[in-house]
């Protein structure tokens, strides 16, 4: 199982949650990603490309499985902040 995903990460949780609200009012999440996430994937729109099981930390890995393709899931915090995910592929 393979999956691909976006994500944005911010340090706070009360922004995470705002953007989140801004996403599924019908914000465009790869902008979002360029305006606020810390990680280096905001220059593409917050896009991580494909990855495999074990390559992602733990809570991040178990929220994308549970997204289906397209959908975006709740934050997710991790020892890098909060993150909030959008599954953009899976391959069995």
């Amino acid at each position: 199982m393979e999956w691909r995903a976006s994500h944005i990460l911010v340090k706070d949780r009360a922004l995470a949650e705002e953007i989140l609200k801004r996403i599924k009012s019908g914000g465009q999440f790869e902008s979002l990603a360029r305006e606020y996430s810390t990680c280096p994937s905001k220059s593409s729109g917050g896009d991580l490309g494909w990855f495999g099981p074990g390559k992602m930390i733990a809570p991040f890995e178990s929220a994308v499985k549970r997204l289906s393709p397209g959908s975006v899931g709740d934050v997710v915090q991790t020892q890098f902040g909060y993150h909030i995910i959008k599954c953009t592929g899976r391959k069995d």
